[in-house]
């Protein structure tokens, strides 16, 4: 067994890693930037646990890209589809789980873990740190029964299902779906950018680079938050227009 990921801020790392090892402490967790690496894993196991964040009842375009460019890795495979949500997935492990039958996967199941928002740029979607520790805790409890499931052969449907379907197309999806047809334009970079970098070497897309003593933006952004999160000026934002608060998960653990 194998386990590749997108994380932004840290939570579905965190996610799968933990699930990861309580299923089997053996196997790897890999980030899906470390491209090569995650195709040679692939191709040397059978079973396959893909973890992303959902971004308005879909999967990242970088994730859904990454399927479909390597379409011949898929097939044989036995795969569980994990999907880390803030507020609402619908059928966030289902949209993945489609276009990997599509290339002739096996679904084994799917698994939607509720997590701290890690919008940094939207006051509506904020929350005290005791409840954001109280969220990490269920969190923990859900991914420990379901190892405890899946090492006894029983594997969770979350997001799956025909009923979870219609829940993400209709509930977010449909009304959505501009900002997950592709990589989003709309990183935005205020005069507060002194230039330092850190955002091009984090970003799991190399989306930035360092023009002029300032951070540019191309057109490639997966909305993963991870330099909106990290940038030490809060200069960066996508969603909204000002950094209400940066998170990574390493404050609640």
């Amino acid at each position: 067994m194998v386990s590749i990921y997108l994380s932004g801020t840290g939570n579905t790392k965190y996610c799968i890693e933990l699930l990861t090892s309580l299923i089997d402490q053996s196997a790897r967790a890999i980030p899906l930037e470390c491209c090569e690496d995650v195709i040679d894993a692939i191709q040397c196991n059978d079973t396959i646990v893909l973890g992303y964040p959902t971004q308005f009842s879909n999967a990242p375009y970088m994730v859904r890209e990454f399927i479909s460019k390597n379409s011949a890795l898929w097939q044989g495979k036995n795969i569980l589809c994990v999907a880390t949500m803030g507020a609402f997935s619908g059928d966030g492990a289902g949209c993945t789980a489609r276009l990997l039958k599509k290339y002739g996967a096996n679904i084994l199941g799917g698994l939607h873990i509720k997590m701290p928002d890690s919008v940094c740029d939207s006051k509506l979607l904020k929350k005290s740190s005791d409840e954001n520790r109280r969220i990490i805790a269920a969190a923990n409890r859900k991914i420990e029964e379901t190892a405890l499931h899946i090492r006894n052969g029983k594997y969770p449907k979350n997001g799956i299902t025909v009923f979870s379907y219609i829940i993400g197309l209709f509930g977010q999806r449909l009304w959505f779906s501009g900002k997950t047809a592709d990589y989003s334009t709309e990183i935005k970079v205020s005069t507060s950018c002194n230039g330092c970098g850190l955002c091009a070497s984090i970003c799991p897309m190399k989306n930035i680079s360092v023009k002029g003593g300032k951070a540019v933006p191309h057109s490639k952004c997966t909305m993963c938050y991870r330099c909106i999160s990290s940038c030490p000026q809060k200069a960066i934002t996508l969603l909204g227009n000002e950094v209400i608060e940066q998170y990574r998960i390493e404050k609640y653990l």
